[in-house]
């Protein structure tokens, strides 16, 4: 099974942390979001994963220096998910490929995912969920995604796309080359073309979508304080404060709720801490109050 990993988007959501980072090299206990999404992709089996870049490009491509199953696609022109997909399409053979976004968290089988579109004979597999704040396919009442806007009709739902998707390579030849394009565009295309994309529904399981600062802190709440993907990232311990390795702590620092703190950060005398996440290197000053906040090696 190939893959392809999502992550030239600039992050504008989430601004002005991306102008530090790309966003899926924004820390997760200590880790980039990244090097989790490449290592539960290889525990499901893929090889040969492609991973296209394009806001701050050279940081990707220097955190993927040396992985050898990893081929980085940098992007000159920000192509969208349609048109880095399209850039791609040489790598992935006939064979169906996953596809995933690289900016969600989730503990989706992304195997079984593979083998129930291979099952399925449609030309693409969304995995979809319930999730109002996102949801905008329409899927009828035999599984089948029918649309991308509107009202659901008789018969149909509407549920949200969770960024994992299989896709069978000739889909992308849909698309033009070398320039922006949306992949939902494409599956409009692609079902005004007579094409199938079937849905995946999954439910019960843990998903976020790390699109804005609120949702970044929501999904370290929910990682150190309730304990949710375990063994996904590093042992937390029965501790909702997170510290990596090298910390530096002041006398008098005190932590509230739940904290992460990234390696060789350094928290100063007398400060205070609720429910915040500080990226490695980054200093917190001496007696300062941080409550709901990212803290970044700049601040």
């Amino acid at each position: 099974m190939k893959a392809m990993v999502l992550a030239a988007g600039f992050g504008t959501r989430l601004r002005p942390y991306t102008l530090k980072r790309p966003k899926p090299l924004f820390p997760v206990l200590d880790s980039p979001l990244l090097t989790h999404t490449l290592t539960q992709l290889r525990r499901s089996g893929a090889e040969g994963i492609v991973v296209n870049a394009h806001h701050l490009r050279e940081q990707i491509r220097s955190m993927l220096q040396g992985q050898r199953d990893v081929h980085v696609q940098l992007e000159e022109l920000e192509l969208g998910t349609g048109g880095g997909l399209r850039l791609a399409q040489s790598h992935f053979g006939a064979d169906p490929f996953l596809a995933v976004n690289g900016d969600i968290v989730h503990d989706l089988d992304l195997a079984a995912v593979h083998a129930s579109h291979c099952a399925s004979g449609a030309d693409v597999t969304m995995v979809l969920h319930d999730c109002p704040r996102f949801n905008n396919v329409r899927v009828n009442d035999a599984g089948r995604v029918v649309g991308f806007s509107g009202p659901a009709g008789e018969g149909e739902r509407l549920l949200a796309f969770t960024g994992v998707q299989v896709i069978n390579p000739a889909v992308l030849s849909l698309i033009p080359e070398g320039v922006f394009y949306n992949i939902i565009d494409c599956y409009a295309d692609l079902l005004k073309r007579g094409g199938t994309i079937q849905s995946l529904v999954v439910s019960g399981h843990f998903w976020t979508d790390m699109g804005t600062p609120a949702d970044y802190l929501q999904l370290h709440e929910d990682i150190v304080l309730k304990g949710r993907m375990p063994g996904f990232f590093p042992e937390r311990g029965a501790s909702p404060f997170y510290l990596a390795k090298d910390v530096v702590l002041g006398s008098g620092v005190s932590f509230h709720d739940w904290v992460a703190v990234g390696h060789g950060a350094t928290i100063g005398e007398g400060a205070s801490l609720t429910r915040a996440v500080v990226w490695d290197g980054a200093r917190v000053a001496p007696g300062a109050i941080v409550t709901d906040s990212i803290i970044t090696g700049g601040n």
